[in-house]
């Protein structure tokens, strides 16, 4: 294996580069986006019992921030709780922008490896086959089948700029996913907080107690 990315020439080191911060950030996401630690189960609903409890100190919301990216978006709408729900909402959604941000840290990089992965193959490619085409006008042609394994051996950086491209892609698109639907979820839970919040639980109406009269008896 070290021989064939050995003749592959220099154009294999970006690559080699590339599959090291690829795997590297495919680690990372793995790790910060599991569900547990975006969406801890049974939070949502241990918050709204927060609030029907007046459990909302500081030390409350400070815990629940810094908990989870869920926990970050209820402590936000918790903050201004006692504010219209026009401002609560408002702030909902500011700070869900930047959690969706913070899920998205590195997938661009992802991305873009993933993208310029078969471009570094072929630009590798490229120039190994020029320089052996070289050294066929300087010294002819000589044994045609170190012309063929030459051209094997250029055609290297492509199938490792494939190899390393294929898979970021496919791993992209399936974390980009991931924060989709979390998203999704994270919304749910802000706005059944948001509810609980603003609008007012209803009355129910007491039965009337109708008072029987008595009819005086005709005598």
């Amino acid at each position: 294996m070290l021989d064939i990315l050995m003749a592959g020439g220099w154009a294999m080191l970006p690559i080699l580069v590339c599959s090291l911060v690829a795997l590297a950030i495919v680690l990372e996401r793995c790790w910060t986006l599991r569900r547990k630690a975006v969406l801890p189960p049974g939070l949502g609903e241990e918050v709204r019992q927060w609030a029907r409890a007046g459990q909302l100190d500081p030390k409350h919301l400070e815990a629940l921030s810094n908990g989870s990216p869920l926990g970050e978006l209820l402590a936000a709408a918790l903050a201004v709780r006692s504010q219209s729900r026009d401002i609560i909402k408002e702030r909902i959604e500011d700070t869900g922008r930047h959690i969706v941000h913070e899920m998205e840290r590195y997938l661009s990089t992802l991305g873009t490896i993933a993208l310029i992965g078969p471009l570094l193959g072929l630009f590798g490619t490229v120039i190994g086959l020029i320089r052996m085409f070289m050294q066929v006008m300087a010294g002819g042609i000589g044994d045609p089948a170190k012309m063929a394994g030459g051209i094997g051996e250029a055609l290297i950086c492509t199938a490792s700029g494939l190899t390393v491209a294929i898979p970021a892609y496919v791993l992209h698109r399936y974390f980009r996913s991931r924060v989709a639907g979390y998203c999704v979820q994270m919304e749910k839970q802000a706005t059944t907080l948001l509810d609980e919040l603003t609008l007012s639980p209803p009355v129910t109406a007491r039965p009337r107690r109708t008072s029987a009269t008595v009819a005086p008896n005709a005598g």
